[in-house]
């Protein structure tokens, strides 16, 4: 195991990271997709506001706050709960809805760390599901940490008023941590994501040799666990096998020969800048096929009804900018926010350039590095994996959990011997 992660702490990484600002579960869903069009993963942390005692000056510990905590909230389970066929009927009502009815409660997804927590017990705790560490923010902490320096780390810290052997030996520049100034900064915390973790990885590729330059196969980082639909099922049906990590589901369609070739997907991370009524409407109304590869106005003619759509577009990030405006007008890929260069209504070949619509696709082949570097210049959550030989037969899926768990496995794993065999995902059958 690599060093940099036994000597490091997450408090390393939030440096320059802004104060949490907590969004309530009595939002709207209109307020809901402001936020997320600000946000990284494209979701949201979503808390219970504080008791009236908590609020009257009674301090609210760790357990006090975890407990607050409700669950993430993605664009793709508002998109999921706008295509209700009564969010349709009555999109004003559906807006104003209070997130608490939309978001997935789980308390897990969120962990609230000390600033001197070891980085790779925060990797441990990703890779069983956390999605974002609450993270104190403290006076104490200033810049980078000094390396190999344990009790800095961890002892001396966690007990800044209980004096240690060593404590001759720390930096002079680290202060301990008044009564005061705690007073002042109980409250501030910060989130830190799986991003950040992973920007913070990618800036360590040295340390990591020879891990980096290692196929994703051999390291067996490849998640053959992923969910799919065919293109000719409707589209609705991707929100009843919505997966929890990543939030994606892959539009497939099947060969002759057995095999499944990707030609889309839905994904929380697609849907993160789109216009969620237009979007809503086209995974109500169409196929998996039409909604990822493109239905244009000109090639559906009067077989897709008018619907209503925000006026404000242009920057295809929905209600971000402002309250809700929309006027009816014809549906096309377009008003959802992606791009097709292809008119034709059949999905056998995949267009050159489909702009965002288009899936992020990797070889089995490719070293882990080409597979972060490719999730971080995205901003996605995943990449999906072909075959070797063919851009479009879908072997599995690669996530966060999936390179954490790589970057932190043994040295023996990957000897010469084994390096070309193990971790290689047995054929899918769709």
């Amino acid at each position: 195991m690599a060093s940099v992660f036994v000597y490091h702490v997450v408090g390393d990484l939030t440096v320059g990271k802004p104060e949490l600002v907590e969004f309530h579960e009595t939002e709207t869903v209109e307020s809901a997709i402001r936020a997320i069009g600000e946000s990284p993963e494209g979701s949201i942390p979503v808390w219970k506001k504080r008791s009236h005692v908590v609020g009257s000056g009674v301090v609210e510990n760790s357990d006090m706050r975890q407990q607050r905590f409700v669950g993430i909230l993605s664009s793709f389970d508002i998109v999921g709960f706008l295509a209700k066929s009564q969010c349709l009927e009555d999109q004003d009502k559906a807006l104003k809805t209070p997130v608490s009815e939309v978001v997935v409660p789980n308390n897990s997804l969120l962990r609230l760390v000390d600033p001197a927590t070891r980085l790779i017990d925060a990797l441990d705790m990703m890779k069983q599901g956390v999605k974002r560490l609450l993270i104190p923010k403290s006076v104490v902490w200033k810049g980078m940490s000094r390396r190999f320096s344990m009790i800095y780390y961890g002892k001396w810290l966690k007990n800044p008023e209980t004096p240690t052997s060593s404590s001759n030996n720390l930096p002079s520049n680290v202060n301990r941590t008044s009564s005061s100034s705690t007073a002042a900064i109980r409250d501030k915390f910060c989130c830190l994501s799986r991003e950040d973790v992973l920007r913070f990885i990618i800036g360590c590729l040295g340390a990591l040799a020879p891990l980096p330059l290692t196929s994703i196969a051999a390291l067996g980082a490849i998640n053959a666990n992923y969910r799919y639909i065919e293109a000719s099922t409707p589209a609705i049906e991707a929100t009843q096998k919505l997966p929890l990590d990543p939030s994606a589901v892959a539009v497939v369609e099947n060969t002759s020969d057995g095999q499944c070739k990707i030609i889309g997907e839905i994904s929380a991370i697609k849907l993160w800048k789109c216009d969620y009524l237009a979007a809503a409407w086209a995974l109500a109304n169409l196929s998996a096929g039409q909604f990822v590869m493109g239905v244009e106005d000109n090639v559906t003619g009067s077989s897709l009804p008018d619907f209503c759509v925000n006026s404000t577009g242009g920057d295809n990030n929905g209600s971000v900018n402002g309250s809700v405006s929309r006027k009816p007008r014809k549906f096309s890929s377009r008003s959802i926010g992606f791009f097709s260069n292809s008119a034709s209504p059949g999905f056998g070949s995949r267009s050159m350039y489909r702009g965002r619509s288009a899936p992020l696709t990797c070889k089995i082949t490719s070293s882990l590095a080409a597979v972060m570097a490719q999730m971080l210049s995205h901003r996605a959550t995943h990449v999906w994996v072909t075959e070797d030989e063919s851009d479009d037969v879908i072997v599995g899926v690669v996530g966060y959990a999936d390179i954490f768990a790589a970057v932190t496995k043994p040295p023996t794993t990957f000897t010469p011997a084994n390096r070309s065999t193990e971790g290689c995902p047995n054929e899918i059958q769709c």
